[in-house]
């Protein structure tokens, strides 16, 4: 699922629990209104053109012009979005 296909709240039954997502109609610009006007701590890569902030193998600074999720999985292709941070499929280790 993308960003743009989800709910403020859903049931996530894989996982048995509910994912709320109280931000999800804020723009960019509302969120930085109320980090700056609350001066709410906020990870300082963002002050470095990092505007989506994932993994170090999967995040970038974003060049100019392009759009703020353009920094995140940047080396995948296209079908495949997800990093070492979130694997499909968790093995149990033998040993």
């Amino acid at each position: 699922m993308t960003r743009a296909e989800a709910r403020p709240m859903e049931r996530d039954e894989e996982h048995g629990l509910w994912k709320i997502s109280p931000l999800l109609d804020w723009s960019s610009a509302e969120i930085w209104r109320y980090t700056r006007a609350r001066q709410l701590p906020y990870n300082a890569l963002h002050d470095r053109q990092y505007l989506s902030i994932g993994c170090a193998p999967c995040t970038r600074a974003l060049r100019p012009g392009e759009h703020e999720r353009s920094g995140r999985w940047w080396r995948e292709e296209s079908g495949e979005r997800e990093c070492g941070l979130h694997p499909r499929v968790r093995t149990a280790r033998k040993g």
